[in-house]
């Protein structure tokens, strides 16, 4: 146990509990109750410094680094490329042609966005074969890459976990991974299926607390969404917006927890929130995966959506508050809420702590333009704090669960990132879940000439119309 993870009270009260004994054993001290004082004394002590001990045991976890997919040129679908598409498609019924060309007109999603080949052929074809072959080119991509990036083999991995959430094939894509790299025969596999776009964080949640467990360990984390059996060709409106919004996409990230990687290290692990709305029945039923009448499965969309997700940002920045902002908004917010309740006058609004006193960078999940809108109303964002997620979407679509990593790789494709700067990834997914991870700089970081965003990040930001021209 390192001294450091020692709260300063805890090692001020030893010391002087220590001298006060020390002093005490040097009296002159016969009597036979005395002597059983000190006794007593004694293992009071040892029993309390060992207890706090316990209690301050927690390894620090460090994110060595990360990469993001960045799809061939041949997966590219231009909107000239999706118009024809979806009117191929929808021969039979040009009016759900037309609503899905406005919903990619409004998304705020750019030219360069890609497919799996599946999906572009007309009609599409969801088998499993292509779906497969789509989840091999991505995790093995992004494997390959995070290996090369960190110097890691196949046999340092001790953790595993893989979330995607409608592909889960038999075997996982955990032994999928297993068999290509061989990996060990004792590592701790697991696959997560059916989290919504937060699994990554939910991902990351489940690897910090392993490696509380497991120490010297290294944890390999990929996050996908497949898409390839994700295509709706069905009729109802709220099923047929997922084809517009949703690309190909993934991150794999390594981390630590030891301390040997501290300074190599991109980031420190600070806090994983997570917050759930699951029983609530309106939350439960915002999003789901249903067959429609036709007998086309989709995922419906509840019009309840963007209320179902302020209440689940709202538990979650309740939880994480209290653990991030500085001393004057945890007063503002308490001296607002007990005036509310004393004068109970509607004109005393909730206060809004200003998060920007705590954090440096913001990575919002970059689901649509409506999420990234409502998100920066929500926490009083600027244009600025939004735009590593606004970018993201434009360029590589909403790749569910990955998303919040695009945004971080855009900031630090920008040369934004200094050491000490506070991270604040978010991301929002079906049940209902809200999910926050936060990140601390270890170092600073350098313009990288690879990466997702190599190739094309002196072209950002660029403004992005209400409605773009097709």
């Amino acid at each position: 146990m390192e001294l450091r993870h020692l709260s300063f009270p805890t090692l001020f009260s030893a010391i002087i509990a220590f001298l006060i004994g020390t002093f005490c054993f040097r009296l002159q001290m016969t009597q036979p109750e005395l002597k059983m004082l000190r006794v007593v004394y004694c293992a009071c002590f040892i029993s309390y410094f060992l207890y706090r001990v316990v209690l301050a045991r927690h390894r620090t976890i460090y994110l060595v680094d990360f990469v993001c997919f960045r799809p061939p040129p041949s997966c590219r679908v231009p909107f000239s490329t999706f118009v024809e598409h979806c009117y191929l498609c929808f021969e039979s019924s040009p009016k759900d042609a037309n609503f899905q060309v406005r919903v990619l007109e409004k998304s705020g999603l750019g030219q360069a966005t890609s497919l799996p080949p599946a999906v572009q052929f007309v009609p599409p074809e969801p088998t499993e074969a292509a779906a497969t072959a789509e989840s091999r080119l991505v995790i093995f991509s992004l494997v390959d890459e995070i290996f090369a990036k960190t110097g890691l083999k196949p046999s340092d991995i001790d953790v595993l976990v893989v979330n995607c959430n409608v592909f889960a094939p038999t075997p996982s894509l955990t032994s999928m991974i297993i068999n290509k790299y061989k990996l060990r025969r004792n590592v701790k596999a697991y696959n997560l299926s059916g989290m919504g776009c937060s699994a990554e964080l939910i991902a990351l949640k489940l690897a910090q607390n392993l490696l509380q467990v497991h120490s010297n360990s290294y944890a390999l984390l990929l996050s996908t969404e497949i898409i390839t059996p994700c295509s709706y060709l069905g009729k109802e409106r709220p099923m047929l917006v997922t084809n517009c919004l949703f690309r190909m996409g993934g991150a794999a990230l390594i981390i630590s927890n030891r301390s040997s990687d501290r300074r190599r290290a991109k980031y420190r692990l600070n806090h994983v929130i997570r917050t759930h709305l699951g029983a609530d029945d309106r939350a439960y039923d915002c999003v789901q995966q249903l067959d429609d009448e036709q007998g086309y499965i989709g995922f419906a969309l509840s019009k309840d959506l963007p209320f179902i997700a302020g209440e689940a940002l709202r538990a979650n920045i309740t939880a994480l508050g209290p653990l991030v902002l500085p001393i004057s908004e945890k007063l503002m917010f308490v001296l607002n809420l007990l005036r509310r309740k004393l004068f109970d006058d509607p004109k005393f609004k909730p206060y809004i702590p200003n998060f920007k006193r705590a954090f440096d960078h913001f990575c919002i999940h970059a689901g649509g333009r409506a999420v990234i809108d409502d998100l920066q109303k929500s926490l009083r964002l600027s244009a600025e704090d939004v735009e590593a997620s606004r970018m993201t979407l434009y360029r590589f679509g909403n790749t569910s669960s990955s998303s919040p990593w695009y945004s971080l790789g855009y900031t630090e494709a920008k040369g934004r990132m200094q050491k000490g700067d506070r991270v604040w990834q978010i991301a929002l997914g079906s049940g209902f879940k809200c999910s926050s991870a936060v990140w601390t700089c270890n170092r600073t970081i350098s313009r990288a000439a690879e990466g997702a965003w190599a190739d094309c990040i002196d072209q950002y930001p660029v403004q992005i119309p209400d409605a773009m021209n097709v």
